[in-house]
């Protein structure tokens, strides 16, 4: 399904107007009624006006009503008569085990597709220029964000990057503080709005370090901290707010970095993920082992 104009609404959701707001948030609850409805018909039924709805439409890079009818009508063209309807939909008190399975699995790889039909591979290059460059690279994130930074810090340092993930704000800051010219930093928030980690951020580029942030949100706070962003493209709702489709949205522009980093030099790729593959497998029971490594 081709929703690129649903993954821009809703990660401009938070910067837009309350009256604004109200006309998003009808899209995305029935984004086919409101490709149906006049101007007029929406503003209405958002208790609202045109003029906001077409306030709204610029907003959110359209040049008006028109241009959003056609966006909408195209987001929802390939929903073969409503087939993926049910499992699209938040998850409900009454839902079985069987279909939240299906919404979980449903949201979880729409998550993953959004998200890399929307990482900007430009800013990809330059982050992992920068990676690739930095005499030392700081993590930060806390809660889940910290978990999906403590991956990044074990992927760079499997191909011999000096990279160290703070998910404890104190330690964070603390390291924050001593980043200089030629130090890289990478802060990860799915809102963009965690202060501890705008905070580290903020700090490390005081000192002059490239800063990286990780984000669900444009628009927010922690994209002011940031030389460059990287957006990933997730939604949360009431039964999946702990951090789920965010998390595994932030892992799929982790595993991009990553791989590209990685690309830059194959050979030394390869000897590092060998020899790092090799001390592993001596913690392992002899059952356990593998004959060779998968690079």
């Amino acid at each position: 399904m081709d929703i690129g104009v649903l993954v821009t609404i809703r990660s401009l959701l938070p910067n837009l107007a309350p009256v604004e707001r109200r006309v998003a948030q009808a899209v995305l609850d029935d984004p086919g009624g409101a490709a149906r409805q006049s101007i007029s018909e929406l503003s209405r039924s958002c208790g609202t006006s045109a003029t906001t709805v077409v306030r709204f439409c610029r907003a959110i890079g359209l040049s008006g009503y028109p241009e959003l009818r056609l966006a909408l009508a195209a987001a929802v063209a390939t929903d073969d008569a409503g087939s993926l309807a049910v499992v699209a939909q938040d998850i409900s008190p009454g839902d079985d085990a069987a279909l939240i399975a299906k919404k979980i699995a449903y949201a979880d790889a729409a998550a993953v597709t959004d998200t890399a039909n929307h990482l900007d591979p430009a800013v990809v290059v330059n982050v992992v220029n920068a990676l690739a460059d930095a005499a030392r690279i700081d993590i930060y994130g806390v809660g889940a964000s910290g978990y999906v930074g403590q991956d990044l810090q074990q992927k760079l340092q499997r191909i011999g990057r000096p990279a160290f993930a703070w998910p404890d704000p104190h330690l964070a800051i603390t390291s924050a503080a001593l980043r200089t010219e030629g130090d890289v930093a990478v802060g990860l928030s799915h809102t963009g709005t965690t202060v501890d980690t705008i905070d580290a951020l903020k700090e490390a580029r005081r000192g002059g370090a490239v800063t990286v942030a990780v984000t669900n949100f444009p628009w927010s706070p922690i994209t002011e901290a940031a030389d460059h962003v990287l957006l990933t493209a997730a939604r949360e709702t009431a039964f999946r707010s702990g951090a789920m489709t965010s998390r595994i949205a932030q892992l799929t522009v982790i595993d991009c970095v990553f791989v590209v980093l990685a690309q830059r030099d194959l050979p030394a790729t390869r000897a590092a993920l060998e020899r790092t593959y090799t001390a592993a497998q001596a913690k392992r029971t002899r059952r356990g082992r593998r004959p060779s490594p998968e690079t």
